[in-house]
């Protein structure tokens, strides 16, 4: 009972305050990166202007170019974005560090590291801005790479090899690492991994930059299921895990290191038997909304509202992305907009978020770019 009052109060305390930030941040601007596949259309790294008032873009145009920057995550202060370079071959498959100039809106390359692996997919980094955690689809691997102090990168100091198979004879032969998600309290890493249907759990030494290579704590999905992409509700508390394989969503609570399911709640249609390719999943920034995208098929959002006591989920709608292929999606800081990258359909498509009901309408917006594939946005000011 203790827990659940808590629960309560810190929800409200979390919901209160991001009302607050978003009243306090209407009319503001952000920037926007869109990581891409690149070829004859696409050549890295685009940015655009963002307007949280009106749900209008500006377009900057090529910010970096760089090859295949599947997968993009931004420094604490938002002073230095990492891209993966999403290549097969692990002689050319990097990690990249790019410092970002406001005053010329453009990114500023600093340098590429090996990835230790082959098509990385995944890239993150701790709350100190001090490391960056890679994920390699191919080799079912995942590297650490310490920070300089003007943000370029470290050749890798730890890469764990993961071992194993599961259920799915096609796409789970050997391991798959398909997220490297730092805790909100920086002292774990979860790694999911598509190919032996497991989250791993690694603790994270902060003040020395180091990873254990054995995980303290495995979780195991159902068999078949191919755990994808994690995220947290802002209390600290509860996470989600995106299940591509097999359509589901696992909502889990975090005790320490250990991640124990609360529920695990379809995102397929009743009666559904087409293909299923669950893809990315974000938390509202008031925590009351889960966000889920599906590919193949079936291109959709599903929406479920979060219970603040307990982290159960509740289906309340499902709407089509406006494109084919959601690869990802982003929340904007207010809330106020969700953005979906249609990467087979060359869109990104801007939705106005209800911040009540957590309905999703679209705005008519939307951005062409060739094969979009990653979503970030970093404060204009």
């Amino acid at each position: 009972m203790f827990r659940i009052v808590m629960a309560t109060v810190l929800a409200l305390a979390v919901c209160w305050g991001c009302t607050t930030s978003e009243q306090q941040q209407q009319g503001r601007e952000f920037y926007l990166f869109v990581g891409t596949y690149t070829g004859e259309a696409s050549k890295g790294i685009y940015l655009y202007k963002f307007n949280v008032s009106d749900g209008t873009t500006d377009s900057l145009g090529l910010a970096a170019e760089t090859a295949n920057p599947s997968y993009l995550a931004l420094s604490p202060d938002e002073n230095y974005l990492y891209a993966v370079s999403e290549m097969a071959d692990p002689s050319e498959a990097t990690v990249s560090a790019f410092a970002f100039d406001r005053q010329e809106e453009r990114l500023r390359y600093l340098n590429s590291v090996s990835s230790q692996g082959g098509a990385p997919c995944y890239v993150s980094v701790d709350t100190n801005g001090r490391t960056v955690f890679a994920g390699n689809y191919l080799e079912g691997s995942l590297a650490v790479f310490p920070v300089e102090e003007d943000g370029s990168l470290q050749e890798s100091k730890t890469v764990v090899e993961h071992e194993g198979s599961s259920a799915d004879p096609s796409r789970q032969k050997q391991p798959h690492v398909h997220c490297t998600y730092i805790s909100p309290d920086n002292r774990y890493l979860f790694v999911a991994d598509l190919g032996t249907d497991e989250l791993k759990t690694y603790n994270f030494y902060q003040e020395q930059v180091a990873l254990a290579t054995k995980p303290t704590y495995v979780y195991e999905t159902e068999p078949g299921a191919g755990p994808r992409h994690l995220t947290f509700h802002p209390n600290g508390e509860f996470a989600y895990l995106v299940n591509e394989l097999n359509g589901t969503v696992v909502a889990l609570d975090k005790t320490g290191r250990e991640l124990h399911p609360i529920e695990i709640v379809s995102t397929l249609p009743e009666d559904y038997d087409g293909a299923i390719s669950g893809a990315d999943i974000h938390v509202s920034p008031d925590g009351r909304y889960l966000y889920v995208s599906n590919r193949e098929d079936l291109n959709n959002i599903v929406i479920y509202a979060i219970s603040q006591e307990t982290g159960e989920l509740d289906k309340i709608d499902q709407i089509s992305t406006g494109g084919v292929h959601p690869r990802n999606i982003t929340i904007d800081p207010t809330g106020n907009y969700l953005l979906v990258a249609n990467r087979h359909s060359d869109n990104v498509v801007i939705f106005k978020r209800d911040m009540e009901t957590g309905g999703l309408t679209p705005t008519g917006t939307e951005l062409n770019i060739s094969q979009p594939v990653c979503l970030k946005m970093a404060a204009a000011e």
